[in-house]
C-alpha cells in the first residue's frame, strides 16, 4: 500500500472535503453550534482565511487560504475535529460521573476504505469515531480553479437535493459573500438550470 504524502505549500489556497465516519447522519447540522465554536477556537489559535465553507449533514466542503509561510492545514483540521468531538462529549456528559462513559450513540467505522484500521485503538484511546480519519484536499491552481471550487461549495446543498437554491441552505458561506457584495443576491439558480456560472 502506498503512503500518501500531502503537499506542503506555504500560503496555499486549498479545497477540502471532510466526512463523518458514518454517512447519512445529520450530526453536523444538528450540532452546528459546537462545530462553529471548534472552527472559531482553531482560527484564533492558528489563523487561516475561509474563502468558502458549506456544512452538509454528514460532510464539509471548504476552501481555505493559509497564512504566508504556513503550510500546516492538517493540524488545523485535527484541532477542529478534536474540539468538536470533545464538545459533544462534554455536552452529553452525565452530571456526577467522571470520566464520562464512552458514548454509545457515536458510530464505529464498519465499512469503507478505513474500516478495521487498528480496531482496538479507538476504544483504548476513548475515541468516538465521529470523523473519518482522513480528509481529501486539492491545492487550487489558478483563478478558474478557485472560482470553480467556490461554486462547488455553494452548489453542494442543491446537488444533494436539500434545497432548490444555494442561498436557501443556512450553513453556507454564500450568505456572508452575498452580504459583502461579492455574490449577486439573485445568484440562486439550480444545478439543473446550469446557473452556477461566474459568481465571484
Amino acid at each position: 500500500m502506498t503512503r500518501y504524502i500531502r503537499p506542503k505549500l506555504p500560503g496555499a489556497c486549498v479545497f477540502f472535503t471532510v466526512n463523518l465516519a458514518e454517512r447519512g447522519r445529520w450530526l453536523l447540522v444538528d450540532e452546528i453550534v459546537h462545530l462553529r465554536a471548534a472552527v472559531r477556537a482553531t482560527r484564533q489559535e492558528r489563523p487561516f482565511e475561509i474563502d468558502a465553507w458549506v456544512v452538509l449533514p454528514d460532510h464539509i466542503h471548504a476552501v481555505w487560504t493559509l497564512p504566508e509561510g504556513d503550510a500546516d492545514f492538517s493540524t488545523r483540521w485535527g484541532a477542529i475535529k478534536a474540539r468538536f468531538t470533545r464538545s459533544l462529549n462534554e455536552a452529553h456528559r452525565r452530571p456526577g460521573f467522571s470520566p464520562a462513559p464512552l458514548p454509545t450513540e457515536f458510530p464505529v467505522i464498519r465499512a469503507g476504505r478505513y474500516a478495521g484500521l487498528k480496531p482496538g485503538l479507538r476504544q483504548n484511546k476513548r475515541e468516538c469515531a465521529i470523523w473519518q480519519r482522513r480528509f481529501w484536499e486539492h491545492h487550487i491552481r489558478d483563478a478558474a480553479d478557485y472560482h470553480a471550487h467556490l461554486r462547488y461549495c455553494w452548489a453542494n446543498p442543491v446537488r444533494h437535493g436539500f434545497v432548490e437554491r444555494a442561498v436557501d441552505w443556512p450553513y453556507s458561506s454564500i450568505h456572508r459573500d452575498v452580504d459583502a457584495g461579492l455574490v449577486a443576491p439573485e445568484w440562486a439558480g439550480t444545478v439543473a438550470e446550469g446557473n452556477f456560472g461566474e459568481a465571484v
